[in-house]
């Protein structure tokens, strides 16, 4: 259809008449479309940065100062007026090759011509308006996850206007799909405003960063201490602690740091002071739990976090019938004193019934104060057990399916696990039926993601990942997975926001850093990676990390022997490798001297030397894709062999070599830029995910796609 168009300029106005206006694309990369589908190439980037800002609120102009202002940043008055002048005349001098007028400028302002174009948002937008439910599930569909202004960085003050824009954009998004369901559901059209929600929720797992201060108090549950019990009873008390945790963790107006980081504090010689800064809290909540036979009794307090004093303290007692009744009595006193000393009300805490069976929530308690510890002859294998008889004995008790869920894919990633993906496998099963039981529950989406990685279909891994937030935001495990789902397949600055929030929830977990070392490799942020590889190394975990940054700063003597420290976690939190034979101590120090020298020292020959040793383990492990092959073969850039590993399955173990695929430093980035990475992420299915969440932040669109 025909528009036509005025563009008032200095000298008056021009009118136009066009068959159809150019195409724009503001989610994901940036890209412009001639009205007969020719592309218009944009090689200045602060051309396309200027033409996305008007086409980004095209109905309204944007003063010459703003402009210069946000595109040119630092820059005096006079050179950024004049660079602002050249970046017109070049970019209508691009523009002028569809035929007509696009931009309207005058001494003051620059604004687009109406109708001269049309956007990927005003389309969305238009749907939306028309209530046209099946058009905005379309269109939500395909820009996915894309960001606004993806890939477009001039700086601090241009990067904050864009926050502001995006989060303005998906707010008011937000709201007219949330008064469109509401309209559906009220007219009786449930199935559509279920398709509608589906569509918005990826849109929705991403809309705001889960980082930014937002006047929640926070606070955190250490261990309770079990009193008079035996050796392993302390899993009772600590099964009390998970559920304060989980029901405080309901309210609003509260942050609950998560159970890992709370946890790693049970027995610790810190001052409360100290543990309190080290969690981030202004509050702890501290107590025991006595059990004798069917009588519970629990002794809680609060204690403020800045000077170590007990502000509050009651005594409870209940019995194991009533345990859930018990466990919210609690967790309301403590809501309301903390409500009372900080002078504002707070929402009540809910209990969760999990089951009526004493028997199964017992087998349940035992088995998740044995599955948290991971590492450990045998503890997985009776973890299992006891979940397997909790289920057998009430099958709609759905946390211990997540648990037995978790204990699989524990069992998968930690153990030298004949058949990785077998345990992958029963792990999406348990998931499966935690889902059937309570579809509210987001972790058991997120492991069932995982499983999708091992069947080659990312994709659907990604959009679980992003269905799991959207139903539990708060849980800092599903945060993690997701971004570290993102950090795989080079999104890597749409994973930061989703792994600080993980961080920020649970800031004493050592897997969480080693995300967050990997959106800084991938930003080439190499202080703050070194950072965070120091973190991960402070909380017990491998040294690698830090020595790879470490690297990538020059500072390659001190990388050889922070990678050689990784040695002393073989056999605890590093197995070896399925089928490898026992080390002597000589044989283990040479070993790890040739790695540290070949990922860390930057010369080419101590590279050569580990490569033949990573062909011989190729050769005659059982494993072929083996962490120890894949990881390694990541460090080195040794593409021809990360390729060669995963034409065998992606297993829930060697998939998290990816977490370093991104990073943008030498030899690293050598694999994404081999003539063969595209058929390679097209082959394991990650290409997939770029077509529908935007190309990974390294590596523009290629053009030898097949």
């Amino acid at each position: 259809m025909a528009a036509d168009w005025g563009s008032q300029g200095e000298q008056g106005t021009t009118l136009a008449v066009v068959p159809e206006p150019a195409r724009i694309s503001l989610f994901g990369e940036f890209s412009c479309t001639g009205r007969d589908g020719t592309p218009i190439s944009l090689t200045n980037r602060r051309s396309r940065a200027l033409l996305a800002m008007l086409a980004l609120t095209p109905d309204r102009p944007i003063a010459r100062d703003v402009l210069t202002r946000l595109l040119w940043q630092g820059r005096f008055d006079a050179q950024a007026r004049a660079s602002l002048r050249q970046c017109l005349l070049e970019l209508n001098k691009r523009l002028e090759t569809s035929g007509y007028p696009m931009l309207a400028v005058t001494r003051g302002q620059i604004s687009m011509v109406q109708g001269a174009i049309c956007t990927d948002l005003g389309d969305l937008e238009q749907a939306l308006a028309a209530g046209d439910v099946e058009q905005v599930s379309a269109i939500l569909h395909d820009i996915g996850a894309k960001p606004l202004l993806d890939q477009i960085d001039l700086g601090d003050n241009f990067g904050k206007w864009v926050d502001s824009r995006r989060d303005e954009v998906e707010r008011r998004i937000g709201r007219a799909i949330a008064e469109a369901v509401e309209r559906l559901q009220r007219t009786g059209n449930a199935a559509t405003a279920e398709r509608l929600e589906k569509a918005w929720a990826v849109r929705g797992g991403r809309a705001a960063p889960a980082t930014r201060p937002d006047g929640r108090t926070r606070i955190a549950v250490l261990p309770f201490h079990a009193m008079g019990a035996p050796g392993g009873e302390d899993y009772f008390a600590d099964g009390v602690v998970d559920e304060m945790i989980t029901m405080l963790g309901q309210i609003p107006q509260l942050r609950v740091v998560g159970r890992t980081s709370s946890f790693h504090f049970r027995n610790s010689d810190l001052a409360i002071p100290e543990i309190a800064e080290a969690l981030h809290v202004a509050h702890l909540v501290e107590g025991s739990v006595q059990r004798q036979g069917d009588k519970v009794r629990i002794f809680v307090r609060l204690v403020d976090g800045a000077g170590g004093f007990e502000s509050w303290g009651h005594r409870y007692d209940g019995s194991l019938d009533d345990i859930f009744d018990l466990q919210e009595r609690v967790a309301r006193a403590v809501t309301a004193a903390l409500s009372e000393q900080l002078g504002h009300a707070m929402d009540e805490p809910q209990a969760r019934n999990l089951t009526a069976s004493n028997e199964a929530y017992d087998l349940y308690l035992q088995a998740r104060a044995l599955g948290t510890r991971i590492f450990g002859n045998g503890v997985l294998d009776r973890a299992i057990h006891l979940l397997e008889r909790a289920v057998a004995i009430d099958p709609l008790l759905a946390e211990a399916w997540v648990e037995l869920a978790e204990a699989h894919h524990n069992v998968s990633v930690y153990t030298q696990c004949l058949d990785r993906n077998a345990a992958a496998l029963r792990m999406a099963d348990c998931a499966r039926r935690a889902i059937a039981i309570s579809p509210h529950l987001g972790y058991p989406y997120a492991l069932l993601a995982t499983y999708e990685w091992t069947r080659n279909n990312i994709v659907g891994a990604v959009d679980l990942a992003f269905d799991a937030y959207r139903r539990e935001p708060d849980n800092p495990a599903v945060a993690m997975r997701l971004g570290s789902f993102l950090i795989y397949c080079g999104r890597t600055r749409d994973a930061a926001p989703y792994v600080k929030a993980a961080i920020e929830k649970d800031p004493v977990d050592p897997r969480k850093f080693v995300l967050l070392w990997a959106v800084h490799m991938g930003g080439c942020d190499l202080e703050a990676a070194q950072a965070a590889g120091q973190r991960v190394v402070d909380l017990g975990w491998p040294s690698m990390y830090l020595a790879i940054a470490s690297a990538a700063l020059g500072q390659h003597e001190a990388a050889i022997e922070q990678y050689q420290l990784t040695k002393h976690l073989v056999n605890s939190v590093i197995l070896p490798p399925v089928g490898s034979g026992p080390m002597t101590d000589e044989a283990m120090d040479a070993y790890w001297l040739v790695a540290a020298k070949g990922v860390c020292s930057g010369q080419e020959m101590d590279r050569q030397i580990y490569f033949q040793i990573l062909e011989m383990m190729y050769a005659t492990l059982l494993d072929k894709a083996d962490l120890a092959i894949t990881g390694a073969a990541i460090f080195t850039g040794n593409a021809e062999l990360l390729f060669k590993a995963f034409t065998h399955p992606i297993t829930p173990a060697n998939v998290l070599a990816l977490v370093s695929l991104w990073a943008d430093v030498d030899p690293i980035r050598k694999i994404p830029q081999h003539p063969e990475f595209i058929p390679f992420a097209q082959r394991i299915g990650m290409a997939a995910v770029w077509d529908k969440y935007g190309w990974p932040d390294l590596l523009p669109p290629p053009s030898n796609r097949v």
